[in-house]
């Protein structure tokens, strides 16, 4: 949902396995599916699987463990370094039945966020407006990625979410997703065509 700031993009770890550019760690330590790109991910995972092929090679004789350790760190460079330099080597997007990365959890979030804006009362009353409040909160605090949470919780004490109305809702929703967008160096959305990306859809009727 929000760009990758708060935790450093690992460049290496503790461990015996090298992290790939562009991976991120959790709270946790660890690495953050939800807080990396499918890419990063995957070049993670053929690393360690590199190494643990060659380690496993390397336990066959004992007098071979020490070229199969040096083998092993070889392997996961060139894996590192090839996937790094070669984009094709690493599937752009992981399998539909993979849990979600980064881009794939913060699209479905901002279709979610954008249509409920969309859809929430013209008028609302002083109980729907509290509840609007409760929910973004909630939702800054238990969002997945732990350092795109943050950022949206300190972007909502710097604006706090305008519930007054549906469109002042809407609106408030497109200027949070375009900070995002300029963060990530994406385009900005037309605020203007809110009603017609989550709503109405296009005046040629192609989505009806």
């Amino acid at each position: 949902m929000a760009a990758t700031e708060g935790p450093t993009v690992a460049q290496s770890s503790p461990s015996s396995t090298p992290l790939p550019p562009g991976m991120v760690l959790g709270p946790d330590g660890k690495p953050c599916r939800t807080c990396t790109d499918w890419k990063s991910w995957s070049k993670l995972a053929k690393t360690k699987k590199a190494q643990t092929q060659q380690g496993g090679s390397g336990s066959e004789s004992a007098g071979a463990s020490s070229s199969s350790s040096a083998g092993s760190a070889a392997a996961a460079a060139v894996v590192t370094a090839g996937a790094g330099t070669d984009d094709t080597a690493v599937n752009a997007t992981a399998p539909d039945d993979c849990p979600p990365d980064r881009e794939v959890l913060g699209r479905a979030t901002w279709t979610f966020l954008h249509t409920m804006a969309a859809y929430y009362p013209e008028k609302p009353n002083e109980r729907e407006q509290t509840m609007m409040k409760s929910l973004l909160s909630s939702f800054s605090q238990f969002y997945p990625c732990g350092h795109c949470a943050e950022h949206l919780r300190d972007e909502m004490k710097k604006e706090p979410p305008k519930v007054a109305s549906r469109m002042e809702l809407a609106w408030w929703m497109c200027g949070m997703h375009n900070k995002v967008n300029t963060m990530l160096g994406k385009d900005e959305f037309d605020c203007n065509k809110l009603d017609e990306r989550w709503r109405d859809g296009p005046s040629d009727g192609r989505c009806d």
